[in-house]
């Protein structure tokens, strides 16, 4: 950790899209005091924010639920800056009419392996039922419109966007997981190095937590700086967009959104495609 004057400098990852750009607009422009800390944000997709986690390289960082167990040593989740789709989540888009059973032997664009979308497409086709291709997540809709691919996995802007594409929507997600387990969809969490000790994961949770607040306390002017990451999409559509993930879970998962992060977590780990986390804990934001 470096030294900015007389504060400490945390690196900050988030992605570059309007829900994560709306949630930091306090921490981002000074409105919200950061204590004894500065914050370097550091915009990428959250594939790569994923692989970052992994070898440990940001101090604070935005991450797929799904990748959250390969990190788990190193990282504590914080109680705050969820990304949850509570009866709406990511999407399966094609060119024609599919039913999700048809889906299986298919191709099916992806926006990378440790996101929770993938995570959450085995558990609803069943691990091993249908072939993948990793594709940036912002290229997937025209890629699938070109034929590239039977299908795709959308996340992000585009569950809004893809019938600019005249592509149709074969599931979503999120409605199928609602169904399943009556709980929200955990998509994404931030977590927090374990190596600051627990007095400043508090102390930065809070931080954390107060942008996230304030952003929502000041919705007008927080989105209109989310607007410049919000490719393609007006203002209406972009506020609808951070409506859909910034919002109470965002602040706080409360009981209920541990349980679906919890849940998630274990049907995974019964798949066999992440390890199981044992006794999960979440950093409680400090005054």
């Amino acid at each position: 950790m470096q030294q900015v004057m007389d504060k400490t400098l945390l690196t900050l990852g988030h992605s570059p899209d309007p829900d994560d750009a709306f949630m930091f607009y306090g921490l981002a422009t000074g409105k919200v005091d950061s204590g004894r800390w500065a914050f370097e944000h550091v915009l990428q997709d959250i594939q790569t924010l994923n692989e970052r986690a992994i070898r440990a390289e940001l101090d604070i960082t935005a991450i797929s639920i799904h990748a959250y167990p390969a990190v788990a040593e190193k990282y504590a989740l914080t109680v705050c800056g969820s990304s949850m789709g509570d009866n709406y989540g990511p999407i399966v888009v094609a060119k024609n009419p599919l039913s999700v059973e048809e889906l299986k032997g298919k191709t099916i664009l992806i926006p990378g392996e440790m996101t929770t979308a993938f995570l959450a497409l085995n558990l609803l086709l069943g691990r091993g039922n249908f072939n993948h291709r990793v594709v940036m997540f912002d290229e997937i809709l025209p890629a699938v419109a070109r034929g590239e691919g039977d299908a795709g996995l959308i996340i992000h802007e585009g569950q809004l966007t893809y019938q600019q594409q005249s592509l149709q929507k074969i599931v979503d997600l999120g409605v199928w997981w609602h169904e399943e387990t009556g709980l929200p969809m955990p998509l994404g969490g931030n977590c927090i190095k374990r190596s600051l000790g627990e007095e400043s994961m508090r102390e930065v949770c809070g931080i954390l937590k107060n942008s996230i607040a304030f952003s929502i306390a000041n919705r007008e002017e927080a989105v209109t700086h989310a607007l410049q990451y919000a490719r393609d999409m007006g203002r209406d559509l972009a506020d609808e967009f951070v409506g859909m993930y910034v919002n109470d879970w965002t602040i706080d998962y409360g009981t209920r959104g541990k349980e679906a992060v919890i849940e998630m977590l274990r049907r995974g780990a019964d798949i066999g495609m992440i390890p199981a986390v044992e006794n999960l804990e979440f950093v409680e934001a400090g005054v």
